[in-house]
């Protein structure tokens, strides 16, 4: 059901109405009703954009912070490892219980993280706090 409007507009925006609905298939009242309920529909919008802006700018922020500890990780990382291959010289090639040993040790390491990272359990915090052991 269609409900009628009586509206007042301004002489230039009549004008430009007028000009818009001078094209043949065109008619006044769709293009206003078309036009303000566009602009209803971008306010509704506008509103929730406001509503989630807050918690976006926390999770953006969160964001950051994160990539940032990332970044230490990385870099703390990568100095160590750079620092250990400097620092430690390379097994002999026909020293094969040498390198079995090694490859245990690695073993032994991956499957320490599996259980720390699956156990929600953190190296760092447990060293930090004094029950590392």
């Amino acid at each position: 059901m269609k409900v009628r409007q009586n509206l007042y507009l301004d002489r230039a925006v009549t004008d430009a109405l007028e000009a818009l609905a001078s094209a043949p298939g065109t008619n006044k009242s769709r293009m206003v009703n078309d036009a303000l309920a566009a602009w209803l529909a971008r306010r509704a919008s506008h509103e929730a954009d406001t509503l989630f802006r807050t918690r976006l700018d926390r999770l953006s922020r969160e964001i950051a912070l994160t990539r940032r500890d990332l970044e230490v990780v990385l870099e703390s990382l990568s100095l160590f490892i750079q620092h250990q291959l400097t620092v430690t010289a390379p097994l002999p090639e026909g020293d094969a219980a040498a390198i079995a040993v090694g490859r245990r040790r690695f073993q032994d390491f991956v499957a320490e993280v599996g259980r720390q990272i699956a156990g929600s359990r953190r190296a760092l915090v447990a060293e930090a706090s004094g029950d590392a052991g």
